[in-house]
């Protein structure tokens, strides 16, 4: 079957897993009308069905009717939901999971013959800019991975890593939007404390991280450069890191990734 007969169905139809459908249908890559989901809860139902994906009474009847199943339900659950529809994952079907922390070994397992991708995402794709990962099992081919990547690109930018990685991917990219979240925080409660209206403040605090991960990702320089650049002798600016640097920011935010990265290795564990 062509992709453009292929059909997505999305197991478990929560708010990462509608964003995705969203992004998909929006950006004209997979339409909604080749789109599936079996969410029981009315609110989630209604939320797909809005923009004219079709629900179906069973997840069984899901995964008979699609080529691509996107694996969306909590963690704790996945190996409940995988071995009752076991018989039907046959060697066509492709199953993508953005469960977290449910290592491929166990998804191959508890999926009989499909081959399985397990994609890691992170909340920006609610807004089209996600900065997902993704790792191939063993039965995934590159044609799984291009047709991967041409679906998360419709919601942002994802790279190919090996399963060893998703642990520090997720203390950097997967925890990451926390931490910059904190930061626009701290820095708009600076601008009210110097006088700055509250809304004005906060505006301009998320707009100035907003250009300057921009200026990061499209002019290639080094983030220290860029810096650099913006601190000229005896100025406003070296003022200011001057004091970050004394607070140590710089080491936090390091730990703060690492002490992420540890804690999803330990839960991966359990």
């Amino acid at each position: 079957m062509g992709e453009a007969e292929m059909k997505i169905g999305f197991l478990g139809a929560g708010k990462m897993a509608e964003a995705i459908a969203r992004g998909l249908h929006n950006a004209g890559v997979f339409p909604s009308s080749r789109m599936r989901t079996a969410h029981t809860r009315l609110p989630r139902r209604e939320a797909f069905a809005s923009f004219g994906v079709t629900i179906l009474p069973s997840n069984a009847k899901l995964v008979e009717e699609c080529q691509v199943v996107l694996l969306g339900v909590k963690p704790q659950l996945v190996k409940e939901v995988l071995v009752d529809l076991k018989p039907l994952f046959s060697e066509d079907k492709l199953l993508l999971s953005i469960a977290a922390g449910v290592k491929i070994k166990d998804l191959e397992e508890w999926a009989g013959n499909a081959r399985v991708v397990r994609v890691m995402p992170n909340t920006p794709c609610l807004v089209g800019e996600t900065a997902a990962v993704m790792s191939l099992g063993s039965k995934a081919t590159a044609q799984d991975e291009k047709f991967v990547k041409t679906l998360f690109e419709a919601v942002g930018k994802i790279w190919t890593v090996k399963e060893k990685l998703l642990d520090a991917v997720t203390g950097l990219s997967g925890s990451g939007p926390a931490y910059v979240y904190l930061a626009i925080e701290a820095m708009a409660d600076g601008g009210v404390a110097a006088g700055l209206p509250r809304d004005l403040a906060l505006a301009l605090a998320s707009q100035t991280v907003l250009g300057a991960a921009k200026m990061v990702r499209e002019t290639k320089k080094n983030p220290g450069q860029l810096k650099d650049e913006v601190a000229s002798p005896a100025g406003t600016t070296i003022a200011g890191i001057y004091e970050l640097e004394k607070g140590g920011l710089r080491a936090t935010l390091m730990s703060a990734v690492m002490a992420a990265a540890k804690r999803s290795e330990e839960l991966s564990k359990t």
